[in-house]
């Protein structure tokens, strides 16, 4: 969250003043990240010359530095508009040291390799290739960074809050005197997302100035602050718990954790809660909390809305990998769009930090013999077929150690076939599944525990897997026929059907590193069952697959609960735009492939769904998804284990600092909140609160929502802010996701995400849930 404001001309005077401030400033920040006197953050603030590189000929020199406020990077540009430009520490996804990046593996010679380094964003900022002039002073920028980064996210969001309102107040005094007048006040106001009336600023700065000189300053400024970050609703809540001389002893937090947070707890667990949170030493010492203290604690994950004991692996992962819903990613080389879009390794290595466990590899001839990986027949870049293995052998098991699935679309001929399968046996090397893990024929899939730390090829096989445990040759085939993964439209598919069957040579190199995810066409649910194996999978085209999934429901199911299917997008999805999974995973289905690199409501749910089971991107399917004689259908909805009828009782009661939709100064947002259940159609509904008007930093609504909810185990539960507009589409502001199991139950802040699924820093909702059983 940043204060946008133009820095006005300074006479001399000012000049020094300011000078004198930003220290101050740049002191006390240093202090609240704990940073005070740290080398690497001093040098940082000093700033220092790097060289940075875009192309092979394009490598300038440019200045960068900290700014006062310690999350705020400047450096100088030398386009005419944009003479000096600045990106939040916030905004950092990753730095990393080294030639790393495919810009600086191409432009830059190995004899750099110690002096350079690259900052890399969320979402899709483009990253920094940066060289600095010594091994030494790229050490201190990397460090530097990292402590910053670091040192901010874990800071309190009071913490937080504090920093960023003392920013925002610095940039209001206007004519840096340390001291703020009315009108400066209510210019600070709308830099913070709120527009309030003449009198009612009035009146908020007469009861500040107590001195009555028409501004504030010191303790005066520290009043304002206080009266801005007062939370009614935190008084409320606490005065109606705290019964000890004003505090909550230990048994009034206990109280309170079993009546409203219906929590399963002791009166240790409280004391650990007063013991862990409460900053007041004094209240500590008789075992009290504090407001302060309980708002500590509420800010903190025991008091987020997310079931804390999903956070890690709880699930059962020993059975087999067609018994799990598996985050997967669809043309995951891209970095936009599929028809001229970058194609790059980041993509794959940012699809991997986000638990994704299937990627898509569009294997093509390139030259030199190289494979390489595109788009085909598109106007999107390549990239090199060895470059992507290199950087999936290093991401892969960053985020979840649980296996990768490598789905191969192979146009390649049979001599780079060769080649790829070289690539494949000696980057990953014993992490490849190269033949069953057992020394007799399987007769299911191997599970993700046994399979953990390795890489599974989903691809076509020349023969069958029988013939490895086999003596006697039973194939002598060269080529197999090649139907499915057809990404055109529905008319093209059809078109397609009509004719001759095409045929792929196989290289039978690459054949044989096919064990678990043999590629086969699906002929239909009875051919399937009579003749498929439990290692040969079908991919289905979202339109097809939808179809299933609404017609034939329960043979869907029953199909998924032996085979392994893949779902992925239509190919007029030119933009790279998603369908919804749900339908999907309520069919069992298991690779449901999304664009990771598209933001919108459907990889939110995505990201929701695989927030479990500590973000392995493998869920255990429910257990009716997993027995061969369910008679589950979500579309009908009969009788059955699966009914588990909750009633969900929210109430949306506030929200705080809640970002602008855009930078311009005047535009505060109207934030509208909706809760949104996505699950069987019976489930799926949406809600919607009254908007506040001109209100982003501490709007309050109160309001009562209740819901009926029949299938728990297949919901999921969206909260989304927009900013309100009654003439054209509202805007997003923040939403969450999360599995509705793992709602909490009584009062918690929901932590929001951008578009891109990143967290925005301070920002959050704050409800209040009670699930019961439906009478």
């Amino acid at each position: 969250m940043q204060c946008v404001r133009r820095q006005p001309a300074r006479t001399k005077s000012q000049e020094s003043l300011y000078r004198a401030q930003v220290k101050t400033t740049a002191r006390n920040n240093m202090k609240r990240l704990g940073l005070e006197g740290d080398g690497d953050m001093q040098f940082l603030m000093n700033g220092g010359d790097l060289l940075k590189v875009r192309s092979g000929s394009w490598k300038k020199t440019r200045y960068y530095k900290l700014q006062e406020d310690c999350k705020t990077l400047w450096h100088e540009s030398k386009k005419t508009l944009k003479s000096k430009q600045t990106f939040s520490v916030e905004d950092i996804d990753e730095v990393r040291t080294g030639r790393q990046t495919e810009g600086l593996r191409k432009y830059t010679e190995e004899s750099v390799e110690g002096r350079a380094f690259s900052i890399l964003f969320k979402g899709r900022q483009k990253g920094l290739d940066l060289i600095a002039s010594s091994e030494e002073e790229a050490k201190k920028w990397v460090g530097g960074l990292e402590k910053v980064i670091s040192n901010i996210n874990n800071l309190s969001p009071q913490k937080k809050t504090e920093h960023w309102i003392y920013s925002c107040l610095r940039k209001a005094d206007k004519n840096f005197d340390n001291k703020i007048s009315q009108k400066e006040m209510k210019s600070f106001l709308q830099d913070i997302n709120i527009e309030v009336s003449e009198d009612y600023a009035e009146m908020v700065f007469q009861k500040c100035d107590e001195s009555k000189c028409g501004f504030l300053e010191g303790k005066e400024i520290e009043h304002f602050y206080e009266i801005l970050t007062q939370r009614e609703e935190i008084d409320v809540i606490y005065g109606e718990y705290a019964k000890t001389d004003g505090l909550m002893s230990a048994a009034d937090l206990l109280n309170f954790l079993l009546n409203e947070q219906k929590e399963d707890v002791s009166q240790n667990d409280a004391l650990q809660l007063i013991e862990k949170y409460e900053l007041d030493q004094n209240a500590k010492a008789k075992q009290q909390m504090t407001k302060d203290g309980f708002l500590m604690y509420l800010n903190q994950p025991e008091g987020l809305i997310f079931n804390q004991a999903h956070k890690s692996v709880y699930q059962d992962m020993n059975q087999p990998l067609n018994h799990y819903f598996i985050s997967s990613s669809h043309n995951t080389y891209l970095l936009e769009d599929q028809l001229k879009g970058p194609s790059s390794t980041e993509a794959y290595i940012k699809a991997l930090l986000k638990g994704c466990r299937c990627v898509e590899l569009d294997c093509w001839d390139g030259s030199d013999g190289e494979p390489v990986i595109y788009h085909g027949y598109s106007l999107t870049s390549k990239v090199l077929f060895k470059d992507v293995i290199k950087a999936i052998q290093e991401y892969a098991f960053k985020t979840s150690k649980y296996p990768v699935i490598l789905s191969l679309e192979n146009h390649c001929s049979v001599e780079q076939q060769k080649v790829m399968a070289q690539h494949l046996i000696s980057i990953l090397g014993s992490a490849l599944v190269t033949k069953p893990l057992g020394d007799q024929m399987p007769t299911c899939l191997p599970s993700p525990e046994e399979l953990k730390g390795r890489f599974i090829v989903k691809g076509k096989r020349l023969d069958r897997l029988e013939d490895m445990f086999s003596e006697s040759k039973t194939s002598d085939k060269e080529s197999v026929t090649e139907e499915e993964d057809d990404e055109g439209d529905e008319e093209d598919q059809e078109k397609k059907s009509n004719q001759k069957t095409k045929s792929l040579k196989l290289a039978k190199e690459l054949s044989d590193i096919v064990i678990y995810c043999n590629s086969v066409y699906f002929h239909g649910f009875e051919d399937s069952r009579d003749k498929q194996s439990f290692y040969e999978m079908a991919s289905f085209k979202e339109g097809k697959a939808v179809k299933l999934a609404e017609e034939s429901a329960n043979d869907y199911i029953r199909h998924n609960i032996d085979k392994l299917s893949r779902i992925y997008p239509a190919g007029r999805r030119t933009d790279s735009s998603n369908y919804n999974p749900v339908p999907l995973w309520n069919a069992g289905c298991q690779i449901v492939a999304l664009n990771f690199q598209t933001p919108c409501p459907e990889m939110d749910l995505n990201q929701g769904l695989f927030l479990q089971n500590g973000r392995s991107g493998y869920n255990l399917k429910p257990s009716y998804l997993r027995d061969r004689d369910t008679k589950f259908d979500p579309i009908t909805l009969p009788d059955g284990p699966w009914l588990k009828h909750k009633t969900l009782h929210v109430m949306v009661i506030s929200a705080q600092q809640l970002p602008k939709v855009t930078e311009r100064k005047s535009s505060i947002v109207d934030p509208i909140v909706k809760v949104q259940i996505y699950g069987v159609p019976a489930d799926t509904t949406t809600v919607e609160t009254q908007y506040i008007e001109n209100n982003g930093f501490n709007p309050m609504w109160n309001e009562n929502f209740q819901f009926d909810v029949r299938v728990p185990d297949l919901a999921l539960v969206r909260f989304l802010i927009e900013d309100y507009d009654s003439s054209s589409n509202n805007e997003f502001i923040g939403q969450y996701t999360l599995p509705f199991n793992s709602l909490k139950n009584g009062y918690h802040h929901v932590p929001l995400l951008t578009k891109n699924g990143d967290r925005i820093s301070s920002a959050g909702l704050f409800v209040h849930i009670i699930v019961v059983d439906a009478e």
